[in-house]
């Protein structure tokens, strides 16, 4: 694929795709953002601003939104799927009608399909095989209202074929926003994914009064637990160390901008998960990720303390309380 006067298109009007599809904008390239709701998609052309999950940053003139999967995607030459896990498979489905033959397709989510733990490329490479040389996965420690507010952002975008990743690291990329490029798929989509349990956990820290050792220590054994069953799935251990591990983990888990670490500090408080989701009023994907991670620790037999912890506090009823004991109960061993 050459460069020049392009059709880009990113499908997912919330904060994160919004916020993508702005600094695309300006390139000379014709930017369409999709929305699932056509009320929606109207009222964002509208208003020339996504006032419900971006307030405060007015539409590029050049950026066209519509509730039309035809008219965004349709002869798209990169297409940007950012809505929520559970969505992809329903949303790829669509896409599957429309999309052009060798148009490259980014997976822009974080997280995995819930029901059977697997990534989110292979969902879309599931629906749409012909695609599946053409898939990218786009991670890293990526605030969308920071990347709106023009913030100096760095993320990775993988792929198993090296020009895919390279030429959407120019589409995507910009003054503000410095990309990479890695061959390991699985292992940016993991970490991408696997930090927003952790940050759960990390949430559930400070909402019970930690200080920084108790936080620091299951962000550290966290990260162990996302290396392990990273490479068990076939991903690089060196990925976790980069942009879509510990970067990604450091900005999920530290910062009050991020939804996981917002649920995991309600239900520090005392709060039930119904609460602390409605608290939020958007996706937070570590919750259904968790489910996956048991699957996929399971399947590989995998040993997963901290995740089996979290899963239990938020599905099995057991206390933020009785969750630590059990983990700083466990049998001492070598690091």
């Amino acid at each position: 694929m050459s460069e020049g006067e392009l059709k880009l298109a990113v499908i997912g009007a919330g904060s994160w795709g919004t916020a993508l599809a702005r600094i695309m904008c300006g390139s000379g390239c014709e930017v369409f953002l999709w929305a699932r709701n056509a009320e929606m998609a109207d009222e964002l052309q509208a208003v020339r601003e996504n006032r419900r999950y971006l307030p405060g940053f007015p539409f590029e003139d050049d950026l066209i939104v519509t509730g039309d999967m035809e008219e965004a995607a349709g002869g798209a030459d990169v297409i940007i799927v950012a809505v929520p896990s559970y969505a992809v498979a329903e949303v790829t489905e669509l896409l599957a009608g429309v999309v052009k033959p060798g148009a490259y397709i980014v997976s822009a989510s974080k997280g995995l399909d819930s029901e059977t733990g697997r990534r989110l490329t292979q969902v879309i490479g599931d629906v749409i095989p012909e695609c599946r040389e053409s898939l990218a996965a786009l991670s890293g420690p990526n605030l969308a209202v920071e990347l709106a507010a023009g913030a100096p952002t760095a993320g990775v975008i993988a792929s198993t074929d090296a020009e895919v990743a390279r030429f959407c690291r120019v589409v995507l990329g910009g003054p503000t926003f410095r990309l990479y490029t890695s061959p390991d798929v699985i292992g940016v989509e993991l970490g991408g994914a696997l930090k927003n349990v952790m940050a759960i956990g990390a949430g559930i820290c400070d909402g019970m009064g930690f200080g920084d050792n108790a936080k620091a220590a299951l962000l550290t054994r966290g990260l162990a637990e996302m290396m392990r069953l990273g490479e068990a799935l076939g991903a690089r251990s060196s990925t976790f160390s980069g942009l879509s591990g510990v970067g990604d983990l450091i900005a999920t888990a530290s910062s009050r901008l991020s939804r996981n670490l917002r649920v995991g500090l309600a239900l520090g408080q005392g709060r039930s998960l119904d609460e602390a989701l409605a608290e939020i009023s958007q996706v937070a994907e570590g919750v259904p990720t968790t489910r996956a991670v048991m699957k996929l620790a399971e399947q590989t037999g995998v040993d997963v303390p901290i995740c089996a912890e979290i899963h239990a506090t938020l599905f099995e009823g057991r206390s933020p309380e009785q969750a630590l004991r059990n983990l700083m109960a466990r049998t001492w061993k070598d690091e």
